[in-house]
């Protein structure tokens, strides 16, 4: 996921020290429907794990098909033409948001160590996406009362218009890698447009989403129209995909679970999708490139968040004047990246997220060895507890290698060498991946023709992973289709109404 430019500024080494460096109380735990903490229907519950230790942090209400039936309906009837919710003035639907990102802003403290505890991050990154969150609902605000049609000239005796109408229901399933800030790039622009929403947060890190739920209650939203729902993809992200009165559903997340939903939603009611989905990014770094920076850069592009990135730069692609310098130089930076315990300022990385994550990414790096890749620093655990990898390198690699074609989603870089400009821009395409790119060079017309050329939906040039609120972002191919962020994302939550009038003619 992208981060803004001032995030980007403060992951290279500005953090703020911890405010917080024990375990917050837990203060909810339930579903979250028509603005009331509740059960799930069966009361079973499921753990959240702490990925720092690998041991239970609390029970939670494990939601499941029956208890998105419930949502929906509640959803439904907050979305009825003369509830509360539809007479609502745009305006004071945008008053709304703003309160709940000041009370984001005021919980900032709780929700960056909840944050931290549900999802493993260093804490003062967990600060960022909280701050992120009430950015992009402030961002999505200020549309409420920007959005509307048109007026069209038409042959004829006839007056022609359009109206834009939110599309109705709408499921948003999060991934876990950036719990609180994917929750705000569906909210937004969702509930800008006047719509309700069904949301389920990942079942690894539902904590943060629970929580907001009492925000969102205390920020004067009417009952029913924003509903969350933990539990698990196939029982309860399932439900939403296949539910018959959800009208749109926002997934971001691997492309083998995108495939399901886009399957599921055309087995139903052809609900629309928007999907934001894997990636195996190509950063391309020049010769003539500053290489002290495009180390640094390259480093940030795969080691942020450990590794657990859809935007990943995670094929980097060097040209071979400097490919063994660049080498070097990342594996000197990748051997001083600070590991560790995720409140203690000046920890860089924390661990994955969980076990299955944790084996996934052992396994590839096993896969590199037998393939014949240099394994050039890392590749083991770190530490004796908990999902912590080391930071890992690998060189030589070559386009057939199974780390070079796919997604890894872990903190292990892999830099292979390129000759021209016109040989990478052919490596660079052999994916079926096509969410983002980069390229470092101090020739403007090497940098155009790359980012030109690319099949990405995010090219950067001389940075990387930079973005905010206003930018949209989202893949080309088998990274998904649809945005988030931006004006663009706004067309994935209103309907087009068009409305035809015969004006009547004048007597002569």
């Amino acid at each position: 996921m992208i981060k803004t430019g001032t995030i980007n500024i403060i992951v290279r080494g500005l953090a703020n020290m911890a405010k917080l460096n024990t375990q917050p109380e837990i203060k909810y735990t339930q579903l979250f429907i028509n603005n009331e903490f509740v059960n799930s229907v069966s009361s079973k519950t499921f753990p959240t794990i702490n990925p720092c230790t690998g041991q239970k942090i609390c029970e939670v209400q494990e939601g499941d098909k029956a208890d998105v039936d419930i949502a929906v309906k509640a959803a439904q009837e907050a979305f009825n033409l003369g509830s509360p919710w539809r007479r609502l003035d745009a305006s004071k639907r945008a008053k709304m948001m703003v309160k709940l990102a000041d009370l984001l802003k005021e919980n900032k403290d709780y929700l960056s160590a909840l944050e931290t505890l549900d999802n493993g991050m260093p804490y003062f990154e967990s600060e960022m996406w909280v701050d992120s969150i009430a950015d992009t609902l402030t961002y999505y605000a200020g549309w409420c009362d920007k959005i509307h049609g048109k007026t069209i000239p038409l042959d004829g005796d006839y007056f022609c218009y359009t109206k834009l109408e939110p599309v109705g229901v709408c499921g948003a399933i999060i991934p876990w890698n950036y719990p609180i800030d994917m929750l705000g790039w569906k909210l937004g622009p969702a509930i800008a447009c006047g719509n309700t929403m069904v949301i389920k947060p990942a079942e690894q890190t539902p904590l943060t989403a629970i929580f907001i739920g009492s925000l969102i209650k205390e920020a004067g939203f009417p009952p029913g129209v924003i509903n969350i729902i933990p539990g698990y993809g196939p029982t309860a992200g399932a439900a939403i995909s296949e539910h018959m009165d959800v009208d749109k559903v926002a997934f971001t997340g691997s492309t083998e679970v995108g495939h399901l939903i886009q399957q599921a939603a055309g087995k139903s009611n052809l609900k629309r999708v928007s999907l934001e989905m894997g990636g195996k990014s190509p950063n391309i770094v020049f010769a003539d490139s500053d290489v002290d920076f495009a180390v640094d850069e390259a480093h940030e592009a795969v080691f942020c968040n450990v590794g657990q990135c859809c935007s990943a730069g995670s094929r980097t692609f060097v040209q071979e004047g400097i490919y063994d310098e660049f080498v070097k130089k990342s594996v000197q930076k990748a051997n001083a990246r600070v590991i560790g315990d995720p409140y203690v300022d000046g920890t860089q990385s924390g661990p994955q997220i969980d076990q299955e994550q944790f084996d996934k990414v052992l396994g590839k790096i096993e896969s590199g060895k037998k393939d014949g890749a240099t394994l050039s620093c890392g590749g083991s655990r770190h530490g004796d507890k908990g999902y912590f990898l080391q930071s890992t390198v690998f060189s030589d690699v070559t386009d057939d290698m199974t780390i070079a074609k796919e997604e890894i989603f872990g903190p292990v870089q892999v830099i292979l060498k390129f000759k021209n400009i016109e040989e990478v821009i052919e490596r660079a395409h052999k994916t079926h991946y096509g969410l983002a790119g980069a390229v470092f060079t101090k020739d403007i017309d090497v940098a155009m023709t790359v980012a030109h050329s690319l099949k990405a939906g995010t090219v950067w040039v001389n940075c990387y992973n930079v973005g905010g609120p206003s930018i949209p972002f989202g893949g080309y191919k088998q990274s998904g289709f649809g945005r988030d962020l931006g004006e663009d994302s706004l067309k994935e939550y209103h309907e087009v109404k068009t409305v035809i009038i015969k004006v009547p003619q004048k007597n002569s």
